[in-house]
């Protein structure tokens, strides 16, 4: 069951052999959504791919940005957008088909099973039956102990917060000061739960498996992983101030 107006959003940066994947299984799985690509400035042509699909398909969207100013950044963009369209509900997900577009209905009825209007939905790989597959040992440890760090420093209450693959609620989003944040990178994803977490959300954790990409390279790399590290650390001094 879809609950009200949906908004399916996608960060994109070189995803041309993996979008047009993505977009085929997201029409089949929910052909009645709409989709927001927000693409920076791609050179392998998924921008002008978008572009071109969104003619024929008036269902989906696309935003451009010049540069790269960031994952963050560019779901914040998504967000705004889905306030300012009046969509009922946001997903987050990434292009990569990591996230499989057909787990997207579960997070909806887990979203609308809730309270509506204040639950986050949120994508899990680290409650019973999700899990990983794909990934090398060094990775698995790095993840493990984001969500660690991130859960001790901002008293987060679910398993994976570090992961993207989530439902919002719009009418919450509107709530949130986005000019406040601290984080355009990675980081972002911890940041916008401690953001709604003060803005009275609930959280609701669904299992999924998350597949490494197949196409294309992964945007993580060390220097990105440390400034999400640091920036958390930051957030962390503002929620443990008072004490």
């Amino acid at each position: 069951m879809k609950p009200g107006r949906v908004l399916v959003a996608v960060a994109t940066y070189n995803e041309i052999d993996n979008l047009p994947i993505f977009v085929e299984r997201l029409s089949e799985t929910l052909p009645d959504v709409d989709l927001l690509v927000i693409d920076d400035g791609s050179p392998d042509g998924t921008g002008d791919w978008c572009e071109q699909e969104g003619k024929v398909n008036p269902r989906i969207h696309c935003l451009h940005r010049r540069g790269k100013p960031g994952l963050g950044s560019a779901i914040i963009a998504a967000m705004q957008y889905a306030v300012e369209h009046d969509y009922d509900v946001m997903v987050n997900l990434d292009a990569d088909l990591s996230h499989p577009p057909e787990m997207i209905p579960d997070l909806l009825d887990a979203w609308h099973e809730s309270d509506p209007a204040v639950t986050v939905a949120i994508g899990s790989r680290y409650i019973k039956g999700g899990g990983i597959k794909g990934w090398p040992l060094k990775r698995h440890l790095m993840s493990r102990c984001i969500n660690l760090y991130t859960r001790w420093l901002l008293w987060l209450p679910m398993a994976d917060c570090s992961g993207s693959f989530r439902a919002y609620p719009v009418k919450l989003l509107r709530r949130v000061d986005f000019d406040s944040f601290l984080s355009q990178g990675y980081s972002f994803f911890e940041e916008i739960l401690d953001h709604l977490k003060r803005e009275g959300a609930q959280f609701v954790e669904v299992p999924f498996t998350f597949v490494e990409r197949q196409h294309g390279a992964s945007k993580v790399n060390l220097q990105k992983a440390m400034v999400a590290v640091w920036t958390i650390f930051r957030l962390g001094l503002q929620v443990w101030r008072p004490f």
